[in-house]
């Protein structure tokens, strides 16, 4: 059934708020995937904090001008599925994995700050690190120097007990 004018200024106003909260967004042709796939998707996307809604392509193009980004959803190929994400890998990540396991599935692209970019970029940005093992690998890089140093004096300390065993023992002998 046909939307009506007032569904459609709607679907637009929902996908503007999806863009206008988002630092990254993915787009992917979902045809082919069943609805128990799809449902499995929204789940996914649900628990890591990632939107995800479909659209027919000349609402996404409207709600894409709106929010001031230069992309022409119209002409992307198949049933478009719209990731967004306030993390600028997470959707990307989200969508690259479930592409691994439903191959009927395929990331076209995506916009990333307000630039866009094609389905390799996306890919690459999927296989970078979240931003907690980021701020895990910066920590550990930052206590490394801290925790030698610490070795070293403790180092220091064994050495004089060490040494003050030694005396004892001979004194004892």
């Amino acid at each position: 059934m046909a939307k009506s004018r007032q569904q459609k200024e709607q679907t637009v106003a929902e996908l503007l708020g999806y863009f206008g909260s988002m630092k990254s967004a993915v787009f992917v042709n979902y045809q082919g995937l069943k609805v128990k796939e799809a449902d499995e998707l929204r789940r996914s996307a649900d628990k890591e904090k990632v939107s995800y809604t479909v659209a027919k392509k000349t609402l996404l193009a409207k709600a894409l001008k709106s929010a001031g980004v230069e992309f022409d959803a119209v002409t992307l190929q198949g049933m478009i599925g719209v990731a967004t994400a306030e993390d600028e890998v997470a959707a990307a990540k989200l969508l690259a994995e479930f592409g691994k396991a439903h191959e009927s599935m395929k990331i076209l692209g995506g916009v990333v700050d307000g630039k866009v970019i094609d389905a390799s970029a996306v890919k690459a940005l999927a296989s970078l690190p979240t931003r907690e093992q980021l701020l895990g690998q910066l920590v550990g890089v930052i206590n490394g120097p801290v925790t030698g140093f610490v070795n070293v004096l403790a180092g220091n300390l064994r050495g004089l007990v060490n040494i003050l065993n030694a005396v004892k023992d001979a004194k004892a002998a």
